[in-house]
């Protein structure tokens, strides 16, 4: 029945077996009018569905005996398969093989060549497409060969169990097996590229099991050949059935996505198919999760990024979406403890794998700036952030904008329909990076301006605070991204309102975008000024250490753009804001938040200059040290130059008194002692008096001590003045004190403060601290 040569002992034994499988493959005179490659590929894959079955039986004997006749067998089909194509013939790499009993079949070109030349018809000049050149075209094999419905269905049986044989032997085969099958069947599908789907499982599952066993070679090579020629054909269920096995991703798994991605013409296939499975879930599913990790394999391989050109926008989009997923689900599974390493090291959770793939998907398309500006700024780990993934959206368009702007027009475009999404993720990350990209003034103009003005009006209206965030940062986009303010009738009532707002990003964008307007070429200062007058002193002292500092800085910006009216006694608004903001300014400079403490001393200096007070040193001691004498000197021209102020001052200073903050209460007890110290007994009323009396007899038990000792000695400055007030005013005695306020009454002298350090003995006249013998006593 079978060439006898095949089992017997001479020493031409593979040359024999090769040379007879071809022959018994050889068409008969009925199939003669085809091609002769197309009718020996048909032949020999159904003489190797029964090979493999005379073999698998075979395989159980020999395998005890160290040969393995499976492995010779379908090593003789490839290379038939493969010379029948016009492929060269080799002999596999022995190097691959660290078993000298197993069997491998000898090249011998000469013999093979003249088999298969003996069976092309004369005249013949056509051959089969090989896999190398270009992938197998159904269309193009229709017009090359004319088969019957029943020949075709019988090679396409034939092929089918040979695929069945190759998983079976991928699973349990050595060494020789696995190159002998996976060089079959790879051989059979880039030649006809038939369809297999109720094998590509098995064969994935037998790929599995034997790559991790392969050395590099010939062998590894032709294993992967088969995923190759599956995925070419099969993508879709090629990637359904690697992905269950890719959470987590092992050794064996890493290879095999990379082995794809480094494959041109199915790397494009693959990621398409990740990407659906990648946007298909509503929540982080496992099948979603393990596309992540494919994709993170996959794109890391260098090249692969360019397959993903005419998708590259959704790919992105659908990643950072994934990661607002993962950061706001909080059910989605976590890694594993423990992970088989892979050569980059495995990622230590799904957010810090979708951020590699990120990162990867940027740094191949040649956005290493944009990762590097996104690392300085620390936007990858605001994106993997419950609560700051949106503002890692903004950093991320802010940074494409500034360094990737070829593909701005493709995102803005995907964007739009996903502004009006059901998903929330999905809609509020379209949502963030629809707003960063109108950073960009050519992407704005994709869309009419009125369009895009339209609908952030109604983000505005949203009831939810994230929503009118994102549309009050958009219209700060469309308005300020060149040199003049556009749109001023819709953007300052916006920022005005926005001050009110109990969300710190919608105060702070505010603060920030009025900052952005005052620094613009004719700025409205007098309008803002006005409008800032009741809405800016309550934000001085917001619990929100950031929406001070911004308030403080914004000041500090209208006293500057305004100081030339200021000098000359105009913008009384901004005057009026400026004698409103003294106190807060002063204390400030003692806040626990340095940012605050910063921006208050550059706004006192800013005031200094348009007021022309001379008090910039001081200003500047105040801050940084504890200098009584430096603040009594900022005090004494303060009542000097607004003696009508001086009410307002003290009852600004007296609510300072119940702060949470023993920096700010005892600042604001010595700064109520000076105060009161040089204010004239004319310009106080009693019952602001009494009313300082009881709450600085209160806080002379405050636990601090410090607090305390302070307490003591402005609460002697007050029983001083209200003494002076209860004097007869008549005569010498009332010109005196009209003359010098303080007279008879002695200087406050304050311990030093556990909060600053102490000034250098001599500045300011100061000789050093007071000695408890020079306090006043009572």
């Amino acid at each position: 029945m079978f060439p006898q040569p095949l089992f017997g002992t001479c020493s031409h034994r593979h040359a024999s077996t090769r040379h007879h499988v071809c022959l018994w493959a050889r068409p008969g005179p009925a199939s003669r009018s085809g091609l002769p490659g197309q009718d020996f590929l048909g032949g020999a894959v159904a003489d190797a569905a029964l090979w493999g079955t005379m073999a698998g039986g075979v395989w159980g004997r020999a395998r005890g005996q160290g040969a393995a006749v499976g492995a010779l067998t379908l090593t003789a089909v490839a290379e038939g398969i493969r010379a029948s194509q016009g492929q060269p013939l080799g002999p596999p790499s022995t190097s691959s093989q660290p078993k000298p009993q197993e069997l491998e079949p000898e090249a011998e070109p000469q013999v093979q060549a003249d088999t298969t030349a003996s069976e092309v018809e004369p005249g013949s000049g056509t051959t089969a497409p090989t896999a190398s050149n270009e992938p197998y075209s159904p269309h193009n094999a229709q017009e090359a060969v004319l088969e019957g419905p029943g020949k075709r269905s019988l090679e396409e049986g034939a092929l089918a169990d040979l695929a069945l044989y190759t998983a079976a032997c991928l699973e349990e085969a050595g060494f020789a097996g696995t190159q002998a099958t996976a060089l079959t069947l790879s051989s059979a599908l880039e030649a006809r590229g038939e369809k297999l789907e109720d094998q590509v499982h098995a064969l994935v599952r037998g790929l599995l099991v034997q790559v991790p066993n392969l050395a590099e070679g010939r062998s590894r090579r032709a294993a992967l050949r088969v995923l190759s020629a599956l995925a070419l054909e099969h993508a879709q269920d090629v990637v359904h059935a690697l992905l269950p096995r890719s959470l987590p991703l092992d050794r064996a798994s890493a290879e095999l996505w990379r082995s794809l991605s480094r494959n041109q013409r199915v790397n494009g296939q693959v990621l398409v198919q990740l990407l659906w499975a990648l946007k298909g879930a509503s929540r982080p599913e496992p099948e979603a999760l393990a596309a992540t990790r494919a994709l993170g394999e996959m794109l890391a391989v260098s090249g692969c990024v360019g397959a993903t050109r005419g998708f590259y926008p959704h790919l992105l989009l659908a990643l950072v979406t994934q990661l607002h997923e993962l950061a706001h689900d909080g059910c989605s599974p976590e890694s594993p403890k423990v992970w088989v390493l892979s050569h980059r090291g495995p990622p230590h959770s799904h957010a810090s794998c979708t951020v590699e793939a990120l990162k990867a998907l940027l740094t191949g398309d040649g956005g290493r700036m944009v990762v590097t500006c996104m690392e300085q700024a620390g936007g990858w780990r605001r994106l993997a952030g419950a609560h700051t993934h949106l503002e890692g959206v903004l950093l991320l368009a802010s940074a494409m904008v500034a360094h990737a702007d070829h593909h701005l027009r493709g995102l803005f475009a995907d964007l739009l329909p996903r502004l009006r999404s059901t998903d929330n993720s999905q809609r509020l990350t379209a949502m963030a990076f629809f707003t960063g990209l109108l950073q960009s003034r050519p992407t704005a103009r994709l869309l009419r301006e009125d369009i895009i003005l339209e609908r952030l009006r109604t983000w505005q209206r949203d009831p939810e605070p994230t929503v009118r965030w994102l549309g009050l940062l958009g219209l700060r986009h469309l308005a300020l991204n060149c040199r003049k303010v556009r749109h001023m009738s819709t953007l300052l009532p916006a920022l005005l309102g926005a001050l009110g707002e109990g969300d710190v990003r919608l105060v702070g964008t505010a603060l920030g975008a009025l900052r952005r307007v005052l620094v613009q070429p004719g700025a409205p200062v007098r309008l803002l000024s006005w409008q800032l007058r009741p809405r800016l002193p309550p934000l001085l002292d917001d619990a929100r250490d950031s929406v001070r500092a911004s308030a403080v800085g914004l000041l500090g910006t209208l006293v500057r753009r305004g100081q030339g009216g200021l000098r000359v006694g105009l913008h009384g608004p901004l005057r009026k804001l400026v004698l409103q903001s003294l106190v807060p300014l002063l204390l400030r400079l003692h806040d626990p938040s340095q940012d605050t403490a910063e921006s208050s001393e550059w706004t006192l200096a800013r005031c200094d200059k348009a007021f022309r007070w001379g008090l910039l040193e001081e200003m500047v001691t105040v801050a940084h040290y504890d200098s009584p004498e430096a603040l009594s000197r900022v005090c004494h021209c303060l009542v000097q130059r607004y003696p009508s102020q001086i009410p307002c001052f003290l009852s600004q200073t007296q609510g300072y008194l119940r702060s949470p903050q023993d920096p700010l209460r005892r600042a604001a007890t010595v700064l109520l002692g000076f105060l009161v110290y040089h204010a004239s007994p004319t310009h106080v009323n009693q019952d602001l008096l009494d009313s300082l009396f009881q709450d600085l007899g209160q806080l002379q038990s405050d636990p601090e001590p410090a607090v305390a000792a302070a307490a003591h000695v402005s609460t002697q400055q007050v029983a001083l003045l209200a003494h002076a007030q209860g004097q007869p005013r008549q005569g010498l005695l009332l010109r005196l004190i009209s003359r010098n306020p303080h007279w008879a009454r002695p200087t406050p002298c304050y311990a030093d403060s556990p909060f600053q350090r102490r000034c250098l003995e001599g500045r300011w006249g100061c000789n050093g601290p007071c000695s408890p013998g020079l306090m006043p006593s009572f």
